[in-house]
């Protein structure tokens, strides 16, 4: 769900199925005419899990614990559409309840790793050329208010984890009459 953007369920159709009745757990993202993936745990203690399902991304426990919420995937599965999200767009997050959250890209972020199969490295920012550590990126991407960070990596020089995709999201916090009416707010 996300290459073809003919075959993304209506956001109604989506938020049915993902819903598994239990509030605390977020079932599935959808992005407008972009991407429609249910979202999956990480095992406890396995930090470094991603899902290998194409059509799924994982929440990142992480995250949580700074009351964020990170979502990852594999560029070569669904990460490959995060390439797709541009400033702007809406993002829904649905609970398991059926209950919706919904927030707006704010930022894109593109890092090149400077060791890029080790994950304790350094990054160099490609708008800035500053270089964070591993420790500063984490910080950058995954604390501060409440938002949504999308994390993938970027494939270049023949690298799969050339680099770091970082798409974040922050709480929309005005509605539409338009909202209202189609019954986009709950």
């Amino acid at each position: 769900m996300g290459d073809n953007n003919a075959l993304l369920p209506s956001f109604t159709d989506f938020s049915q199925v993902v819903r598994s009745g239990n509030a605390d757990l977020l079932g599935g993202v959808y992005v407008p005419n972009v991407l429609a993936l249910p979202i999956v745990q990480q095992p406890a203690g396995n930090s470094g899990y991603v899902s290998n399902n194409d059509g799924q991304v994982t929440q990142f426990g992480m995250a949580s614990q700074y009351g964020n919420i990170g979502l990852l995937a594999h560029n070569y599965l669904s990460g490959k559409v995060f390439s797709q999200l541009a400033v702007g767009q809406e993002v829904r997050l649905v609970y398991g309840d059926g209950k919706v959250e919904y927030f707006i890209v704010t930022e894109v972020l593109q890092y090149q790793a400077l060791q890029p199969n080790s994950q304790w490295i350094s990054f160099r920012d490609l708008k800035s050329d500053a270089i964070l550590t591993a420790e500063q990126m984490f910080k950058r991407v995954y604390t501060g208010d409440r938002h949504v960070t999308f994390q993938t990596c970027i494939y270049a020089e023949g690298i799969s984890s050339w680099g770091r995709l970082f798409v974040i999201a922050t709480p929309k916090t005005d509605f539409s009459a338009e909202d209202l009416r189609w019954g986009l707010v709950y």
